[in-house]
């Protein structure tokens, strides 16, 4: 069978591709989406979607580094993981610094002032890296992911940060791996051989669909790292090789990289090669259990390609599809991580949480007797998932302070992304509903929030019915590509919606907008910093038209395209990056995010718990208060 036809394609409807929005059909195998977990923040709705990216993802770009960068790394790193793995994080990163006009005093004047400013961020940086270091030597990896992002954000250029975001991520991607059941289950139940069918698999279809071209020694290399880390942290060790002495898994780890560093490297077939051999090694030497080695060799190349592409364990990949369809086995809520607990941001309207009285604002102190304050957030997230008809026995903590022990069933829960619709000007005929993610549902729920705002409109105000609306894109972190070219085209009548573009041509899209179905009534879309990806699309194609008004802030900037294959080889599914997207004015959407027409400084999100737990008013969310100003003098015209 060949390789590169062996992703499953899903139904045209979740393609990516309707026939309805798209300027020609695709003809790339699986999901096509925009990532929903791009989030910055780390989101958990339990078997809704993955915290770990699908993040939870995690965001960066390619970036540069100083000469001094560099060494700093090399440093660091060799203080936590090992110096095999500085010397292959260190490849390529020494870059000229930028050469300055030396001609005249104008020229010396505007040098002195760059390095001054040059400097300046410099010496900012350094306290960012140096801030990371110590979440690192403390293994708060969650939180040094958190940390790394927003600091590369800040100095995109600084190769330093970004080699131990990568790190970090590693370190976190290990440990996320070991406390996953369906990821245990297939390390216990796969050959080695089924396991390197696998790597194979993944690899086709990288060098088939993956955006930019695949340079094969750094997929070797970054798996390599994958194994370093591995036998690095305990979560691993213990598992696997419990009763193995420290050194001689210490020495395996520290020579790996220079013994396979003279293997070829031309093709995927020289990968597996060299991956057999790595696994029949450390199971001679160390007794390491073939499909272990393998899959860490699978699970680093994709993590460290960018911050989206990734190996989906079993169970990932099952709630990925939860996530698209809108429905999931869970206790139906949304949640947030605290330094000590889990913040309760909503909770679905009939699911298990509301009906054992579990309150948006409140906190989840403890699930199953294990403590928040004394294991990592995700690790308490985790425990929340289970098969459906058993039950999570948590401990809630009121926005009073007021504690109590509820037990709530897992079961099947429908997963509603528009909420809080409702009129906020009934004078004006203004309406509003906040769109959580673009999923499967999206089109037929904005349906039906329109007409229900257009009804409640006629009946509490205007007779024209519903005059003006607003839509809540805040803390979106995307979904869907074909749900937010659907919502789009509800409201533009004409033109471009958004471009994909691809290394693969069959990935490359012009997506345009239809008269038919568009409702003519001004709008304004409010995002911040947390809008990103499918949420991206949607104010793109409305600020770039000059359909409406975008309020708030810079959005995320994340601006590409993930795939969802099925493996044939074992029941994994590989998330892969395979094309960026596009504004309608060609503007890339990567690193740049969708500036609003109207800057306001980012609030509390109208009925959202603020920190004390206190549900926001329409009145207190100044952002939504500056679109409804905005719109009456609209709609009044």
């Amino acid at each position: 069978m060949d390789l590169n036809t062996t992703a499953s394609r899903a139904d045209e409807a979740a393609s990516g591709c309707p026939s309805q929005t798209a300027s020609r059909q695709s003809s790339v195998r699986g999901l096509r989406f925009t990532e929903e977990d791009a989030c910055p923040k780390r989101w958990w709705r339990p078997s809704v979607r993955s915290s770990e990216v699908v993040g939870f993802s995690f965001n960066d770009d390619s970036y540069r580094a100083r000469r001094r960068g560099s060494t700093a790394l090399l440093n660091t790193s060799l203080s936590t993981a090992g110096c095999h793995l500085a010397t292959w994080l260190l490849l390529g990163m020494m870059v000229a610094a930028p050469a300055l006009a030396q001609s005249s005093a104008e020229s010396q004047r505007i040098r002195e002032e760059h390095d001054a400013a040059t400097q300046e961020a410099a010496d900012e940086a350094a306290r960012a890296l140096k801030a990371g270091l110590e979440l690192e030597s403390s293994q708060q990896w969650g939180d040094a992911i958190d940390h790394y992002e927003a600091a590369t954000r800040r100095f995109p250029n600084n190769r330093s940060l970004y080699q131990r975001l990568l790190i970090s991520r590693l370190h976190f991607d290990v440990n996320r791996r070991y406390a996953d059941q369906t990821y245990l289950k297939a390390v216990r139940e796969l050959t080695t051989e089924q396991t390197l069918d696998l790597y194979s698999e993944v690899l086709a279809n990288l060098q088939t669909h993956y955006v930019d071209t695949i340079e094969w020694s750094r997929v070797l290399l970054h798996g390599t790292a994958a194994l370093e880390v591995a036998l690095w942290e305990s979560a691993f060790t213990n598992r696997m090789l419990p009763g193995v002495d420290g050194d001689r898994i210490e020495a395996f780890r520290q020579a790996i990289h220079h013994r396979i560093a003279g293997r070829s490297t031309q093709s995927r077939f020289d990968l597996r090669s060299t991956v057999a051999w790595v696994a029949a090694t450390a199971h001679e030497e160390l007794g390491l259990s073939g499909p272990a080695t393998v899959l860490e060799f699978v699970s680093g190349a994709m993590a460290t390609l960018d911050p989206y592409t990734r190996l989906l364990s079993p169970g990932q990949l099952d709630e990925m599809f939860s996530t698209i369809e809108g429905n999931f086995v869970g206790l139906g809520v949304e949640l947030k991580a605290g330094e000590d607990c889990l913040n309760v941001l909503s909770v679905i309207p009939g699911g298990p949480a509301a009906e054992a009285g579990i309150r948006a604002g409140e906190k989840i102190i403890s699930v199953g007797g294990v403590s928040a304050e004394q294991r990592d957030p995700d690790y308490i997230a985790d425990l929340l998932r289970g098969p459906e008809g058993s039950q999570a026995a948590l401990a809630i903590e009121s926005p009073e302070g007021m504690r109590r022990q509820v037990s709530v069933p897992r079961r099947r829960v429908e997963v509603p992304c528009v909420e809080n619709i409702h009129v906020v000007d009934s004078e004006s005929g203004i309406g509003y509903f906040r769109l959580t993610n673009f999923q499967k549902t999206t089109p037929r729920e904005v349906d039906d929030a329109l007409w229900q705002l257009h009804r409640e409109c006629q009946r509490v105000g205007t007779q024209q019915g519903l005059r003006a609306l607003i839509i809540d894109l805040r803390d979106n972190p995307g979904g869907l590509l074909s749900a937010a070219v659907e919502i789009a085209d509800r409201f533009m009548s004409d033109g471009r919606i958004v471009t994909t573009r691809g290394r693969n041509t069959r990935e490359n899209f012009d997506y345009n907008a239809h008269r038919t179905n568009t409702w003519q009534l001004p709008i304004s879309v409010l995002i911040d910093r947390n809008s990103a990806s499918a949420s991206e699309i949607f104010s793109g194609a409305i600020r770039d038209s000059g359909r409406g008004t975008v309020v708030g802030e810079t959005s995320y900037g994340k601006g590409s395209v993930q795939g969802i294959f099925r493996m044939q080889s074992a029941q994994f599914g590989l998330c892969l990056t395979t094309a960026k997207f596009y504004s309608p004015s060609g503007r890339a959407i990567s690193q740049n995010g969708v500036e609003p027409h109207v800057q306001v400084p980012p609030t509390y999100i109208a009925a959202r718990p603020d920190e004390n737990g206190r549900l926001v008013t329409d009145l207190d969310d100044q952002v939504l208060q500056k679109a409804i100003e905005i719109l009456g003098g609209e709609a009044q015209r």
